[in-house]
């Protein structure tokens, strides 16, 4: 089973020879080196490539040893370029090599040389290879599958996927798995065994059980308003124990830089200027998240708005959370009016394109449509408001220019925003 990952493939496509190291970053077992020795192999030769200007090393292979000595490396690597037609290399488990920052600056230095590199483990994760390269790397991050990659490889409905999909999240593998069971399984051991253990052993974390409560206190809200100070008042009134928070902070911080989650600032739409807390949390694959709390949880309301942020960040979108200061009467007219914060799930923007988005899960009856829309109908501004629902329904528009539209349809069409 192939997944072709076309937007991935054409992000490297865009970045050949730029004459930077091309930094392919994401969670283990996301794909990486799939994408690179793989798919970007296959094109390169599609496009008339010869092999031998595609020299390939993963470093993790036994009968490959010897070349984590940098000297070793680059005297193979000279002796493969034999001509002045250009060469890529590709370089997996790049963290394995001693000294690997020199390395790739010098073959920097070959003008007809093109480099890629992969990399992660316990201690070294795969965004401290694009921090070592801070303006010579360039960043190509991939996320877990997207729901219409999914569905490109699953054998059922697209509402079959769905479940599965928002229960057991798009890790590639998990579509080799043929029961429950074994994706449950093959989901709870990874985060536990490599995801948390990487982290623990990279960070030198000594306090484990602080580290998962913190794990559970996100698991078990996603989609709502934290910080530290919130989270550090659940140690103390329902943990009964004592967490400082800069402790908190940092470990916020290693679940962060391991692409477990992603941290989402909070924006005031009308004084255009960025609230530094509260904020919101999201987990890059959903089943990790779910798997995490052994599948207890399934609000699927509060899973389709982690998707949602998933997808955006996967079509390239800058995300935040909006909020929106209105005046509203008081009850009692005479008594002048409440000033209030309306949340808006999604502040949506690319370059000169901006969105704003609800994720409703359902809107039943007027009440509920009307409180959807309330904060969309307090912004002034002309960019699209969007409200998601997971109702499989016809895409409409209102009065407002309110557009509500299926999550399913707005998943698996890359231009469903423009709709």
């Amino acid at each position: 089973m192939i997944i072709e990952r076309q937007k991935y493939l054409q992000d490297l496509i865009d970045r050949k020879q730029n004459n930077l190291i091309k930094v392919i970053t994401g969670l283990r077992r996301v794909g990486k080196s799939f994408l690179l020795f793989d798919i970007f192999y296959e094109y390169l030769i599609s496009i008339g490539v010869r092999q031998v200007q595609i020299i390939q090393m993963q470093l993790d292979m036994k009968e490959n040893e010897k070349y984590r000595n940098p000297d070793v490396f680059l005297e193979y690597v000279k002796q493969q370029i034999t001509d002045q037609q250009d060469y890529y290399i590709f370089i997996d488990e790049i963290q394995m090599m001693d000294d690997f920052s020199s390395v790739l600056n010098s073959l920097l230095h070959i003008k007809n040389v093109d480099v890629y590199v992969t990399g992660s483990n316990s201690k070294f994760l795969s965004k401290d290879v694009l921090t070592e390269f801070r303006g010579r790397g360039d960043e190509v991050h991939v996320y877990p599958l997207s729901f219409s990659e999914f569905l490109s490889a699953y054998s059922g409905s697209k509402f079959d996927a769905w479940k599965d999909y928002y229960t057991f999240g798009g890790l590639p593998l998990i579509l080799t798995k043929k029961s429950d069971e074994q994706k449950s399984d093959y989901l709870k051991n990874l985060f536990q065994e490599t995801y948390l253990k990487d982290i623990k052993n990279k960070y030198n974390v000594k306090n484990d059980r602080a580290m998962e409560d913190i794990l559970n206190i996100l698991s078990s809200s996603v989609g709502s308003l934290t910080n530290v100070e919130k989270i550090s008042n659940t140690f103390k009134t329902v943990l009964k124990s004592e967490i400082s928070p800069n402790t908190i902070n940092s470990y916020l911080e290693y679940l962060q830089d391991a692409f477990l989650i992603n941290k989402v600032n909070r924006y005031d739409v009308k004084g255009r200027k960025y609230i530094g807390t509260p904020l919101k949390y999201y987990f890059e694959d959903v089943g990790l998240r779910n798997a995490w709390l052994n599948f207890r949880q399934q609000e699927e309301n509060h899973i389709m708005e982690n998707v949602i942020y998933n997808e955006l960040r996967c079509r390239g979108y800058n995300v935040d959370v909006g909020v929106v200061e209105c005046l509203e009467k008081k009850e009692d007219k005479s008594k002048g009016y409440n000033r209030k914060k309306l949340e808006i799930d999604f502040v949506v923007n690319q370059s000169s394109k901006r969105f704003y988005i609800q994720s409703a899960f359902e809107m039943s009856n007027f009440e509920k449509m009307e409180q959807e829309k309330k904060s969309l109908k307090k912004i002034m501004d002309g960019f699209k408001k969007i409200i998601l629902v997971q109702q499989d329904i016809k895409l409409s528009r209102d009065e407002y220019g309110i557009v509500t539209m299926g999550v399913l349809d707005f998943l698996l069409n890359k231009d469903s925003l423009n709709l």
